[in-house]
């Protein structure tokens, strides 16, 4: 067994993996005001990876990714045409939509994959604690699936984040700009969001869709809290959810719980510490300009 498939090592990584992943993401979610697309689209998935497995008989790997991926596309797809008839908000349509394509996929599942390993509540939940039970052999190294998936996908959406930075970063601030520039705003949405859906579904059997909304959410918003500029934000963004994957771990071990909640709960300090912060330092610079249109002392 080599250095990546021991127990420790493994579970950490692909944690870490994870969530600098989703944290990349996920900071251009949250600074476009979509940051809940994050959960229309884990829950989707589930029904791309059910049409997938009937069309190709895979129940992982690169078309099931793709399945997800364009799952996860049509969802958006869907709320954005509901929101354009101006009938519905756009959270009424989310909530339309994605339990629709969940339930979907849960039925399909039922229906057609009774005898076949492909169960909602991995989708949802996964482990964590088990990734290096299940691993693949590559130029003679043993590591586990999810963590070799994981980073896969860690590095198409940094790829793609390196090469349509300023497309992404004007689609994000300045959408109209960014059409009158020609960069075409609403593909490079959609990439970004296939994207997304991608690295839900190569999450999946590590901390699960529904721990990994935290990961797109969370650290995200804490580094707003902390900078206004965009590159610093995904660093710190990153690097938050980074931490939190052995701070999760050292948690669960202490209290003997689920190991990917713990992860995922393990955001949360930082937020707060961050928020914190960001008040004592409002408060300090209050303070002066109260003291400036202050009543002079009587004599």
């Amino acid at each position: 067994m080599t250095l990546l498939a021991e127990p420790l090592v493994a579970i950490l990584v692909t944690g870490m993996l994870v969530g600098t992943s989703a944290a990349l993401l996920g900071s251009f979610l949250v600074l476009r005001g979509n940051s809940m697309l994050a959960d229309a689209i884990s829950h989707s998935i589930l029904f791309g990876i059910a049409v997938a497995w009937l069309l190709s008989g895979q129940t992982s790997g690169p078309v099931q990714i793709a399945g997800a991926a364009l799952s996860g596309v049509l969802a958006v797809f869907l709320i954005e045409t509901l929101t354009r008839t101006r009938r519905l908000r756009d959270d009424a349509a989310t909530g339309l939509v994605f339990p629709a394509l969940f339930s979907a996929g849960v039925l399909l599942i039922n229906v057609t994959a009774r005898d076949v390993h492909l169960d909602e509540h991995t989708v949802l939940l996964g482990e964590v604690g088990f990734v290096w039970l299940d691993t693949v052999t590559i130029a003679g190294i043993e590591l586990p699936r999810a963590m070799l998936a994981t980073g896969v996908m860690l590095l198409l959406d940094a790829a793609f984040v390196l090469a349509f930075y300023k497309a992404l970063k004007l689609a994000t601030f300045d959408p109209d700009l960014a059409r009158a520039l020609g960069l075409a705003p609403g593909i490079i949405f959609y990439a970004h969001l296939a994207l997304v859906s991608g690295t839900a579904v190569a999450a999946f059997d590590a901390v699960g869709v529904v721990l990994f909304i935290t990961f797109v959410v969370v650290p995200p918003a804490t580094a707003y809290l902390l900078t206004r500029r965009l590159l610093p934000m995904i660093a710190l963004a990153m690097l938050i959810a980074a931490l939190s994957a052995p701070l999760g771990y050292a948690l669960a071990i202490a209290l003997n719980v689920s190991i990917g909640g713990s992860m995922a709960l393990a955001n949360g300090p930082f937020l707060l510490a961050a928020y914190g912060w960001q008040r004592w330092r409002g408060g300090r610079r209050a303070a002066p300009a109260s003291a400036a249109y202050s009543d002079p002392p009587s004599a």
